[in-house]
């Protein structure tokens, strides 16, 4: 076809190009309507971006800019970039008292708590994998029940046993029966040291233990029959094939003891022991924002390592696997004359580390003076008392409206993130495995799960760094509630995420394909099909989160104000006070809470503890 001047006419492409471009985004909408885990994966992706990496990021970039208060020292303007607060930290007249000391502090406790774990730990792990010992069904639970509680629980516990009148207060059951107990046992190092190993302690056992139960009890025999010793045998190898196991658990209580803040802040606060948490916590209180990233920057740092540490170790795991049969791993050790001594020892560790605490702690909430054993002495007063006479204490905790309330907020708060948690968990699932986008998958797995590399203080600082103020199209949240759930929604989704992943790995398309073909949206097949069939995991990625979340203290003593107070900040403002008895009952109604929380869970997924150990 060509004009009346003989040039040919061109197609007419501009007016043919709305058309197809509108087609090709009518299929795509189409197309992603009826599987929209694409949209879903990039959704969750921009969603814990904001959540997660954004307040960690933002933390740690406050050490390096120049805040409103530093502006006259720094001579910068506000938001510069600065190396002013790592300087004073580490080199600083004032680096010693809040740094360095504080490091040293926490590595020595670390450490220490590491090596008492492991020598009480080990055997136990031992005995209830290899050996006939008498009770072992009962002890693989019992002996893990200093983990199910609150691990400033036993702090509490200590000092109601051993503390002396270097800080005054109520007297101590050791002072009541004419002992007064030296400042080394009354606070500080030692007793930090010995509440955080006992309560990790269940780490390398259940570690441990379960490493021994895949134990291939023939290479022991090949070796005796080739003539080596125990001692060999145990050298070279026993020890070999059990140490990814006992490295693994010597990390992960190196990250739990980096952040724990409620034994020291009990125990080494009153006599101005810090550590890296306790030091963090006194800069966040003082409103010293640019120090608090140091800090919270060191304790993620180390955090990081170790947790990072342990997932190469459980990589390097497959190096040393073994080849044998079922019958030679279960081959358990007849301990003879020796299983008396031995239920015993097991005894005695679960007396000191749960029994005499949780005594403790019951008997004082019913005695005027601790360690007083006189009719006259005990009272019900600080449980449904009307008059106490004190300040601010007038009544007994259940006549307490502050007890309700803190117990009311606690169980909507962290019940609200804990549903949350699961169900944005079942979520992450659907997205890593049905996305096709495999990058966003990949992405979103490795997001969701860097909570748990940040200690809880340290990522509450960060959480208050990132919402003090208005932050995209959420107001400042600092005082709120809400703060406080998305806080613990944030912190829980490791837990909730693989709750997820895993559930969705282990369920096959084929339900879901049936559906699609006689025409249920994707919506409708999550409610009717996916959910339904997932309610075990998705029960599991709310019920543990949950547990967690009630008896956690690190991360809402930052963001809890008396207004929004839990019952973990409830019971620290009461010891703050000098309310012992008080804080002691608070404490015994978290254990329960969090006890019969997490026999609930194992029934819920029909899991029990003694699994890891191989108790029967």
């Amino acid at each position: 076809m060509v004009s009346k001047t003989g040039k040919p006419l061109r197609a007419p492409v501009r007016a043919m190009s709305p058309r197809v471009s509108s087609g090709t985004l009518h299929y795509w909408f189409r197309t992603k309507a009826s599987d929209p885990t694409s949209l879903l994966a990039l959704g969750l992706l921009v969603l814990f971006l904001y959540l997660i990496a954004g307040p960690i990021f933002l933390l740690l970039s406050d050490a390096l800019r120049v805040h409103f208060p530093e502006q006259g020292r720094t001579g910068l303007p506000q938001g510069a970039f600065t190396s002013y607060y790592l300087e004073r930290a580490m080199f600083s007249p004032i680096s010693q008292a809040v740094f360095w000391r504080p490091l040293a502090n926490t590595a020595q406790i670390a450490v220490g708590a590491i090596v008492v774990s492991l020598v009480v730990g080990a055997p136990l792990g031992w005995l209830l994998s290899r050996t006939n010992l008498p009770g072992k069904r009962w002890y693989s639970t019992a002996l893990i029940v200093p983990y199910m509680l609150p691990s400033w629980t036993f702090a509490l516990a200590w000092t109601t046993l051993f503390s002396n009148r270097t800080t005054g207060g109520t007297p101590s059951w050791m002072e009541s029966f004419g002992f007064s107990p030296p400042d080394w046992l009354a606070y500080g190092q030692f007793p930090i040291t010995m509440i955080l190993a006992l309560h990790y302690t269940p780490f390398v056992i259940l570690l441990f233990g379960n490493a021994l139960r895949q134990f291939d009890a023939q290479l022991e025999d090949a070796a005796r029959i080739m003539g080596a010793g125990r001692l060999t045998i145990a050298r070279k190898i026993v020890l070999p094939l059990m140490l990814p196991s006992l490295v693994s658990a010597c990390t992960l209580i190196f990250a739990k003891a980096l952040g724990d803040f409620g034994v020291a802040y009990i125990l080494g606060v009153p006599i101005n022991y810090n550590v890296l948490a306790t030091s963090l916590f006194r800069a966040i209180s003082t409103s010293q924002a640019g120090m608090t990233a140091v800090l919270a920057g060191t304790i993620v740092l180390f955090g990081v390592l170790s947790i990072l540490i342990d997932m190469r170790l459980l990589r390097e795991a497959g190096r040393f696997q073994t080849i044998g049969s079922k019958g030679a791993m279960d081959r358990t050790t007849d301990l003879g004359k020796w299983g008396v001594a031995a239920s015993g020892w097991a005894m005695f560790v679960f007396i000191v580390s749960a029994a005499i605490p949780l005594m403790a702690l019951a008997l004082t909430t019913v005695m005027i003076r601790p360690g007083v054993f006189t009719p006259d002495n005990f009272t019900l007063a600080y449980w449904i008392g009307s008059d106490l006479g004190t300040t601010a204490l007038r009544q007994g905790i259940l006549l307490t409206p502050e007890f309700w309330r803190a117990t009311w907020n606690s169980l909507w708060i962290v019940g609200s993130a804990s549903l949350g948690a699961g169900f944005l968990g079942l979520l992450v699932g659907i997205a890593v495995v049905r996305a096709p986008m495999r990058s966003a998958g990949m992405m979103l797995r490795q997001i969701t799960f860097l909570p748990y590399l940040v200690p809880g203080i340290a990522f509450a600082a960060a959480y208050l760094s990132m919402f003090a103020v208005p932050r995209g199209p959420l107001p400042a949240l600092y005082g709120t509630y809400m703060i406080l759930i998305l806080a613990i929604l944030a912190d829980q989704m490791p837990f909730a995420s693989r709750a997820g992943i895993s559930a969705m790995m282990q369920l096959g398309k084929d339900p879901e394909e049936a559906a699609r073909i006689v025409g249920a949206g994707w919506w409708k097949r999550l409610t009717a099909i996916v959910i339904p069939i997932q309610k075990g995991a998705l029960v599991a990625g709310v019920m543990l989160p949950f547990i967690s979340g009630i008896k956690g203290l690190s991360l809402v003593v930052v963001l809890a104000v008396p207004g929004t107070d839990l019952l973990t900040t409830y019971a620290i403002r009461l010891v703050d006070n000098g309310y012992t008895q008080a804080s002691n009952a608070v404490v015994l109604m978290i254990c329960l809470i969090a006890f019969f929380g997490t026999i609930g869970v194992q029934r819920l997924t029909k899991s029990k503890l003694s699994d890891g150990l191989g108790g029967k």
